[in-house]
């Protein structure tokens, strides 16, 4: 399963901008490009950044 960075958004209480920032400077999962113009984060690496906090 995949989540969008709005989901991701929603999900922490963050801006959309805030996610792709996180992940830019590492402290978030790299998104994975499924298409031209399509870029989601995988949930397993999502699920596992949380475990690891």
């Amino acid at each position: 399963m995949f989540l969008s960075d709005k989901q991701l958004a929603a999900r922490y209480a963050v801006a959309r901008q805030t996610i792709w920032r996180w992940s830019r400077k590492g402290r978030f999962p790299k998104p994975v490009t499924l298409s031209q113009g399509v870029t989601r984060w995988r949930l397993s690496d999502v699920e596992n950044w949380e475990g690891a906090k």
